[in-house]
């Protein structure tokens, strides 16, 4: 509840401070003085900070989350609306990271520094470094604009392959992670003397590295995919609205262009609810992967 309390009072604070004055932004540059200053009223907005923060808290306490200034409708009902999109889009990217990272990181330990396990370094320093808006962009501009085979924006409602480019974009950096980490886990395990033992008592190589090395290995794979998910929540937005996705990061990105500070506000409360259910189930995973592990 603290993480909540305190993102809610962060979220207020940056919104009060943002350069601009909402009432403008809803009537127009050109609105005149006297009915900016009766939206002001309207709105709230004319009160002191202490009093507007106070009443934010209490509403939102309450389950009231507010009216968009734009669209003067509920934002908990729109929020609503656009958790489909999102969840779908970082459910696609974090599948994609997971597989595909274990299985490079695998590949990558079962011959260390040969060309196979360079070449997967290569790809997991390149995939850690580079940030998501610019591969986005990169990948709009090689498959949408110049070989012209995916679409660079759109819903799924126009075909699945709408998803591709937008997945692969949030799914790159958290797949990089996934193999540094599963392959550096994989070669301390196949160090370890049960495996030895079982190579000795003559098992097969496959259910050496799967069945022994990967299940301990997983450990720290799954912690990492905590801080995966954290990053993919973070990067939903920018990549949502470059590829003008309809999901929450859309949203939140346009609510911010416009100040909607109720929907700005909205959406960030989401994202932290969100990351904090996750941070719980990732934990009460990894305390069933490893029995070790007890829940406090």
């Amino acid at each position: 509840m603290l993480i909540i309390f305190g993102v809610l009072s962060v979220s207020f604070i940056l919104t009060y401070l943002i350069p601009g004055d909402p009432a403008k932004m809803i009537l127009g540059q050109r609105a005149d003085e006297e009915s900016v200053k009766s939206l002001r009223l309207e709105l709230g907005l004319d009160k002191p900070f202490i009093f507007q923060y106070t009443g934010f808290i209490i509403r939102t306490a309450k389950g009231d989350f507010g009216k968009s200034y734009l669209t003067d409708r509920d934002v908990s009902q729109t929020i609503m609306e656009k958790i489909p999109a999102t969840a779908l889009l970082s459910f696609v990217s974090i599948l994609l990271s997971a597989f595909f990272g274990i299985l490079s990181g695998v590949i990558s330990s079962i011959k260390p520094y040969s060309f196979k396990d360079y070449f997967f370094i290569l790809f997991s320093l390149l995939g850690i470094s580079i940030p998501q808006f610019v591969l986005a962009l990169l990948l709009i501009f090689i498959f949408g604009s110049k070989l012209n085979i995916l679409p660079i924006a759109g819903y799924i409602d126009n075909g699945s392959y709408y998803i591709i480019l937008p997945a692969i974009a949030l799914a790159f950096r958290p797949l990089a992670i996934i193999t540094r980490i599963t392959r550096t886990s994989m070669l301390d395990e196949l160090n370890k003397d049960y495996v030895r033992t079982a190579r000795a008592k003559g098992l097969s190589e496959f259910k050496i590295i799967i069945k022994h090395a990967l299940r301990n290995a997983l450990n720290p794979v799954i912690t990492t995919l905590s801080s995966s998910l954290a990053a993919t929540l973070g990067g939903v937005f920018f990549i949502e609205y470059i590829f003008n996705w309809p999901g929450i990061g859309s949203l939140a990105m346009d609510s911010i262009m416009k100040l909607d500070f109720p929907m700005i506000q909205g959406t960030i409360l989401f994202s932290a609810i969100v990351f904090v259910v996750i941070n719980f189930l990732v934990d009460i995973l990894y305390a069933l992967i490893n029995p070790k592990v007890k829940l406090g």
